[in-house]
């Protein structure tokens, strides 16, 4: 009885299989929507650090290391937590000049000194206090500053709103699909949120510091999130 059975269920299995292998998917159309949303930065990333210049690689490593000392402690006065400074470069090299000689041909190039260099992260949690930052580092030694980065670091919960409207927006252009060809919209089949658009953390801006109490304008930036839909669609009638 038992191989009568399993034959009923492979005859069952065989004739369901064709007629499984022939459902086609609805016909859908696929827009894409985009939504967007102003907002402050909540943070600001600057870069700077000390290069100091000597004869010998100790006389530049401790010379450097001392006026970094010095920068390290003016960003604690600033306001900066110790966990919001990290190294980002340490470097120690020679430097080269070309030997001279008597006549025309220059001689080989010679070890005239070594540069040490050292530079620090640092995060601004309060995008306020970006100019006295730099001021701190400039007025503490710090012979390099460069750049800030202004930061939205919760963009994907300031994305919610956006992504509705995002929706909103492929619908509008679906219906619109939808009217010229005839059809009614259905259902969404699907939805993707594009992976370029994913925010986390976004750079707002980009800018050369060089002297201090330099003006520093945070402004606002639009985050942007895109989607793609697919909706189903219906006979007109």
């Amino acid at each position: 009885m038992t191989n009568h059975f399993a034959l009923a269920s492979l005859a069952i299995a065989l004739i369901a299989t064709p007629a499984l292998a022939q459902v086609n998917p609805p016909p859908t159309i696929s827009v894409s929507g985009e939504g967007t949303v102003s907002v402050p930065p909540d943070l600001a990333v600057v870069d700077g650090g000390v290069t100091t210049d000597a004869k010998t690689a100790r006389e530049a490593a401790e010379a450097n290391n001392a006026a970094m000392a010095k920068v390290l402690a003016a960003l604690k006065s600033a306001g900066i937590a110790e966990k919001d400074m990290q190294t980002s470069r340490l470097s120690l090299f020679p430097q080269y000049a070309q030997q001279t000689r008597p006549n025309p041909n220059p001689g080989p190039n010679v070890i005239s000194g070594y540069r040490a260099s050292n530079r620090v992260t640092i995060r601004v949690r309060d995008v306020t206090k970006v100019a006295g930052t730099i001021d701190a580092l400039v007025s503490s030694g710090a012979n390099e500053v460069g750049g800030i980065n202004f930061m939205v670091t919760k963009a994907s919960q300031l994305l919610d709103d956006a992504r509705s409207d995002a929706i909103a927006d492929a619908r509008r252009k679906a219906e619109i699909y939808a009217k010229a060809a005839g059809v009614k919209l259905g259902a969404p089949i699907s939805i993707s949120e594009d992976s370029g658009s994913a925010p986390a953390p976004m750079m707002l801006r980009k800018m050369g510091a060089d002297v201090a109490s330099a003006p520093v304008a945070q402004g606002e930036e639009v985050l942007r999130v895109n989607v793609s839909v697919s909706w189903e669609i219906k006979p007109a009638q």
